[in-house]
């Protein structure tokens, strides 16, 4: 994974927690806009989420937070 995504991927899975606390859950399209303007960045969470580690549609920000930073 790219640093550039491991870094959007905390500080969106941080925002979303101190929001809404620690049971938020988020899908991979939390991390980018609602226009596709990065192609391979998204491809590149999808596959890190769906493929990679067979995650479910929405899953807790702690988790995707741990699995990220560990």
């Amino acid at each position: 994974m790219r640093a550039i995504l491991r870094k959007k991927i905390i500080e969106v899975c941080d925002k979303k927690i101190a929001a809404k606390g620690p049971d938020v859950g988020l899908s991979f399209y939390a991390f980018f806009a609602n226009k596709n303007d990065d192609p391979e960045l998204l491809m590149e969470a999808a596959t890190w989420w769906i493929e990679t580690h067979k995650l479910n549609h929405f899953e807790k920000a702690v988790k995707i937070r741990a699995m990220v930073e560990g």
